[in-house]
C-alpha cells in the first residue's frame, strides 16, 4: 500500500467526527482512544499545535480544571493537559466561542478509515461497524411502519 501524507485539514476533520460521535457513543471508550493516539501522533509530528489552555464547562468533583486547547488544520480540539502544558502555556481563561471548527460532511466510517491509516492500523469490516447502531436489535414499533 503506498503511504500518502494527510493533509492537517483532512486529519482536524477525521478528528472532528470521530470527537462528535464520541459523545453519542453508546461505548465510547474506542473512539476516544483512536482520537488520543491520532492527536498524540500528530503533536509529535508537528502537524498539530497547542494553543493554550482554558477553564472546562464541565467542572470535575464541582472542582474547575483546565484543558489543553490544540489546533490542526482549521480545526480546534481539547484534551486533557500534562504538568508541563500547566506549567509551560498560557492560560486563554474560560471557554472561548470564537474557536468553531467547519462544518463537516464526512462519514464515521470515512473517519476512522483515514485515522486508522494514519495511525498504521490495521481496520476490519467489525471494528469499522462496532460503534454504529444495530438497528436490528431496536423494537419494531421503533421503526416507522410502511403501509
Amino acid at each position: 500500500m503506498e503511504t500518502k501524507k494527510h493533509a492537517p485539514n483532512e486529519m482536524g476533520e477525521a478528528l472532528f467526527i470521530v470527537n462528535r460521535h464520541t459523545k453519542t457513543a453508546p461505548d465510547p471508550s474506542k473512539l476516544y482512544h483512536l482520537k488520543k493516539e491520532a492527536i498524540q501522533k500528530l503533536l509529535k509530528e508537528g502537524k498539530a499545535t497547542k494553543i493554550g489552555l482554558h477553564y472546562s464547562n464541565n467542572p470535575r468533583h464541582s472542582k474547575q480544571h483546565s484543558v489543553l486547547l490544540i489546533q490542526i488544520g482549521n480545526f480546534y480540539f481539547h484534551i486533557p493537559p500534562d504538568k508541563h502544558d500547566l506549567k509551560t502555556l498560557p492560560h486563554l481563561g474560560k471557554l472561548d466561542e470564537s474557536y468553531q471548527n467547519p462544518k463537516s460532511r464526512l462519514s464515521l466510517r470515512q473517519a476512522k478509515t483515514i485515522l486508522y491509516r494514519y495511525l498504521n492500523w490495521s481496520l476490519t469490516k467489525q471494528q469499522n461497524n462496532q460503534d454504529n447502531y444495530m438497528t436490528s436489535n431496536l423494537s419494531p414499533f421503533y421503526h416507522k411502519r410502511k403501509w
